[in-house]
């Protein structure tokens, strides 16, 4: 049924559509509106047979939902930015346990300094963690990806991560296709776990494990990821077949065939891409966009086969990698493996700082004529930056290194930041 609705509010409709038993939440800008969604449709009994539990923080939720999921039953969750990392420690054991947990992150900047804005720190910063992690493109994908995810975490029982750009994707307004509930258990077949306590045959979980066997199980997680780079072009073709579009899948090409110059990236950002390539190839440039769907595990041949004829590989990405500078590029840089071409790395849209399409086709032109450094940084302010750097320069206590720039640049600016 298609219908005008806030992306935070399409996907907690095709959670509910998924028949999750448990869904334990503590509010987070910006997934809170996914969470409330859910709570209600609990309350108001159109989402039967699940418990929606109340809990103290982002460490409590995921825990809970370790405890529902390792118990037997379909558990998920959602959270962002600080929220995550203040779950560092169950997110690592939700996947070292090979609990099949669905969680969404609203991507979100990591502080300090706070900020509530959309990049991809959170998301990347658990990217080790042994989570099967989607992003989506648009808030159609973003609905669908958390049915396909259900499908994956169960099938290989593996958590998975639905990663959707912090308010640029949860609060903006448009149209989505919800799917029927006959089509979703069509799709979703109910959940059999791989590993369930049970009381009549107690058995421990999470346990210590010393040299002997830690290695292998480690090892586990990698090797369910391996399987994952088969499942998941499989089960978004089943999706297609089933529901009728396109969603999901390891990568998607666009404009790629005869393209020169390829730029690869994640999430919501790849809409505006594809605006500016269009534009671009109007009048003769010959440059595509690859939209990394699947990030862990990382699909090394399809993006191999996908930019093994370009020229030049331009990566935008939405994190920084401090010290080094990207974190997707490096992925990128081992699928091209022994492949001669040009790649450039450039950071950008941190905290929220717009990524607009003037910027982008000023960007990929530079790219074109191989102008551009190695590392790059979009629209960074470098008048801004010499100032502090000066700053320190000339005085040993020169102060808060945010609360400087934001007096440097007064009201006005800090408005645009």
């Amino acid at each position: 049924m298609l219908k005008q609705t806030e992306g935070s509010h399409a996907i907690a409709e095709a959670v509910a559509l998924c028949r999750p038993e448990v869904i334990c939440a503590y509010p987070i800008t910006p997934q809170t509106h996914i969470v409330e969604g859910l709570g209600e449709m609990v309350k108001d009994g159109s989402l039967t047979g699940c418990e929606f539990i109340n809990v103290e923080s982002e460490f409590a939720a995921l825990s809970v939902a370790i405890g529902s999921s390792a118990a037997g039953a379909r558990s998920y969750t959602a959270t962002a930015s600080q929220g995550i990392l203040f779950m560092a420690e169950a997110v690592y054991n939700a996947a070292g346990l090979g609990l099949p947990i669905v969680m969404t992150i609203g991507n979100r900047a990591i502080g300090a300094p706070i900020n509530i804005w959309n990049d991809h720190s959170d998301s990347m910063s658990m990217r080790d963690a042994g989570w099967i992690q989607l992003y989506a493109e648009n808030n159609q994908e973003a609905a669908d990806l958390h049915i396909q995810a259900f499908r994956l975490a169960e099938e290989l029982s593996c958590p998975v991560m639905v990663c959707v750009d912090g308010f640029i994707l949860t609060h903006a307004y448009e149209r989505v296709d919800i799917p029927t509930q006959a089509q979703v258990d069509e799709y979703l077949p109910p959940f059999e776990p791989v590993q369930q306590l049970d009381c009549d045959d107690p058995v421990s979980i999470g346990a210590m494990v010393g040299p002997e066997a830690f290695f292998e199980v480690r090892y586990l997680q990698h090797y369910k990821q391996q399987r994952a780079l088969e499942l998941i072009p499989h089960f978004a073709e089943e999706f297609k077949n089933l529901f009728g579009r396109e969603a999901g899948g390891l990568v998607r090409a666009y404009q790629c065939d005869d393209a020169e110059t390829i730029v690869v990236a994640l999430g919501s950002v790849n809409g505006t891409i594809k605006d500016v390539v269009d534009e671009m190839r109007a009048v003769g440039h010959r440059i595509g966009v690859l939209t990394l769907c699947s990030f862990r595990p990382f699909p090394l041949t399809a993006v191999r086969t996908a930019l093994i004829k370009a020229k030049r590989v331009v990566v935008l990405e939405k994190s920084l990698a401090v010290g080094i500078g990207g974190v997707v590029s490096d992925g990128v840089r081992k699928a091209l493996s022994g492949v001669v071409l040009r790649g450039y790395t450039v950071i950008a849209g941190l905290g929220g700082r717009a990524i607009t399409g003037k910027s982008l086709r000023a960007l990929f032109e530079k790219a074109e004529r191989d102008e551009l450094e190695m590392l790059s940084f979009l629209d960074l302010n470098w008048d801004v930056v010499e100032r502090e750097l000066e700053r320190g320069r000339q005085q040993r206590r020169s102060g808060p290194t945010a609360e400087n720039i934001l007096r440097d640049l007064g009201p006005a600016g800090a408005r645009i930041g």
